[in-house]
């Protein structure tokens, strides 16, 4: 038996590497639930759109010779659903409705990383409108792009006036689609993000309600990645998670002005950017942890969305949500301490380490930054 146990070690030291080493995929796959101004393949906000807009996935991956496709889709959230339920993505940015639409569904993804927290949400009237607040909305047509988290979002915020989807005549539209429709007046409201601001500084719109990182009417977003890849693919999935942390780290490190900069190649204006923002921490709202406080966002959407009648059944959030590639790259990276955990009140759970970590060697960012 010594013998056999004997050969058998000298037989797997003779195989080549490529046959010990973990295959890898030929593409990578990956979607954003949104298209830039003019249906450009571009967009903003996230590590996610800030990675592509760098080129760092595929400067990761050019030496493997493994292909990054991008799919940036005006269907926004329900478009990206629809990819994975036909096996056609790997990796996307998604906000929190459609990704709990998707795994009340059955879509078999898991969420490995956050991207967002308390993305602000703005009705928007026609400039000329008499609508004076939301409550003013009661009988009139007001476009939300359905199964996206401004959906939910949106929601939120019309029970807060008093009313309810039945109060006002909802009508299905996309982002493009909206803005064209409240200039013409086809429509009376819309409920969206930043694009309604550069609507109103051209002086087509007029905002009457912004959520202000209010959290309860705020948007989230994670990483979503499909259980097949990260099954057959764990180290590709965890190389593909430290680009994105890496782009996460960028832009806690670089001048706020810079990134509104780089962001604006999506057609949102910086003035867009720069009040969207204002009094945030790119550091906190872009953080990729999973912690107590992203936990606690998405079980309150997961339990709002069945409430509004958005999904049938719930979910156990931690059987959803699958930290160790996110931990396997924070560890690889030297970062496990670069972002405080949050509570589940959004307040940081422990001393502020920023200072201590100003004070180590730091990880290498992507260059062109």
């Amino acid at each position: 038996m010594r013998t056999y146990f004997m050969l058998l070690n000298a037989l797997v030291l003779l195989l080549p590497a490529s046959v010990l080493a973990e295959d890898k995929p030929s593409e990578i796959r990956i979607s954003y639930p949104s298209v830039g101004v003019g249906g450009r393949p571009v967009a903003h906000t996230t590590a996610v759109a800030t990675a592509h807009l760098k080129g760092w996935l595929e400067e990761e991956f050019k030496p493997d010779g493994i292909k990054i496709s991008w799919s940036f889709l005006r269907g926004a959230g329900p478009a990206v659903n629809e990819l994975f339920a036909n096996g056609l993505v790997d990796f996307s940015h998604l906000g929190d409705l459609p990704s709990v639409i998707g795994r009340a569904s059955g879509l078999n993804y898991r969420m490995v990383a956050g991207t967002s927290v308390r993305g602000n949400v703005y009705v928007a009237v026609p400039s000329d409108s008499n609508v004076k607040v939301v409550g003013d909305l009661r009988g009139k047509r007001v476009a939300v792009q359905k199964g996206t988290s401004t959906h939910l979002a949106g929601s939120k915020i019309l029970e807060k006036f008093g009313l309810s989807e039945k109060d006002v005549k909802i009508v299905n539209m996309d982002v493009v689609n909206a803005q064209l429709a409240l200039i013409t007046h086809d429509i009376d409201a819309a409920i969206g993000t930043t694009d309604y601001l550069r609507l109103r500084d051209q002086g087509a719109a007029r905002i009457v309600y912004a959520t202000a990182g209010d959290p309860i009417t705020t948007s989230n977003g994670s990483i979503v990645a499909s259980q097949s890849f990260l099954d057959k693919y764990p180290t590709t999935a965890t190389r593909v998670l430290k680009v994105f942390v890496r782009a996460a780290q960028w832009l806690a490190e670089t001048n706020p002005t810079q990134v509104f900069q780089l962001w604006t190649k999506s057609g949102t204006t910086f003035a867009s950017f720069r009040e969207d923002w204002k009094g945030d921490d790119v550091k906190y709202r872009t953080s990729p942890l999973l912690d107590s406080y992203l936990a606690s966002r998405y079980k309150a959407q997961i339990s709002e969305a069945k409430r509004f009648n958005l999904i049938k059944s719930t979910f156990s959030y931690e059987e959803w949500a699958e930290p160790k590639f996110l931990e396997r790259a924070l560890k690889e990276l030297g970062l496990e301490s670069y972002w405080q955990p949050r509570g589940p009140d959004g307040k940081p759970s422990q001393p502020d380490t920023r200072r201590a970590a100003s004070l180590q060697p730091k990880a290498a960012t992507p260059e062109g930054g």
